[in-house]
């Protein structure tokens, strides 16, 4: 896989040079920069990035908005919600939003070009102690035989079922596929089916999915 392409949006000019040149470092491309959510909007929308980190609080328009109106435009950007402060709303918003990720300012630079790759392959910032607050806001302890949409599911195969329990623990394709000892492309063959037969979004969906269905 190609390096991924960045677009950085933080009203904070230090910030957004900081992570910069911690991504530029690693061979990550950086294609744009955007100060306020109005900017992030059109920049998205006109460099076409892989991933967009986003920042919450900015002028003229939060990250959460902005998030939500890259997305309902068609970009097939992962955004990468990035934020001082681990608030269960802001968490909460960004995935109601499509984000893809929730990651803290305070990450290692290691994490946070890992962030982006993982983000760019189309998987899901996962951590274990974010999966349980997000199952624990969404009710899975309510074992009830429905998908995240609330529609009848056709069942599960079994190896789409071995993926789904893995996604469950926050593995990546490429972790899955490790473990499962199949390729990548299956793995996201495999994802892709449990989205639509779990009448799931995304793949956040799919794991609350899996907990509600006593799955994981």
């Amino acid at each position: 896989m190609s390096a991924p392409s960045i677009l950085l949006a933080d009203d904070h000019a230090t910030m957004r040079a900081g992570f910069r040149m911690i991504l530029e470092a690693s061979g990550i491309e950086v294609v744009g920069e955007a100060a306020t959510g109005v900017e992030a909007v059109e920049r998205a929308a006109h460099l076409a990035p892989d991933v967009v980190f986003m920042d919450v609080q900015m002028p003229d328009m939060d990250g959460i908005e902005a998030t939500r109106r890259i997305l309902e435009a068609g970009s097939r950007a992962s955004v990468v919600i990035v934020t001082t402060f681990d608030r269960d709303d802001y968490l909460f918003a960004a995935l109601d939003a499509g984000a893809s990720g929730f990651l803290l300012k305070n990450a290692g630079p290691e994490e946070l070009v890992q962030a982006a790759r993982i983000a760019a392959s189309g998987d899901a910032l996962l951590a274990p102690e974010v999966t349980r607050r997000v199952i624990k806001r969404y009710g899975a302890a309510e074992h009830m035989p429905v998908t995240a949409s609330g529609e009848f599911s056709a069942e599960l195969t079994e190896r789409e079922a071995d993926v789904l329990r893995l996604l469950a623990t926050a593995m990546s394709n490429a972790e899955i596929a490790r473990e499962l000892y199949i390729g990548e492309a299956t793995v996201k063959t495999h994802v892709s089916n449990i989205l639509q037969k779990t009448g799931s979004r995304d793949r956040v969906a799919a794991v609350v999915w899996a907990y509600r269905n006593a799955m994981a």
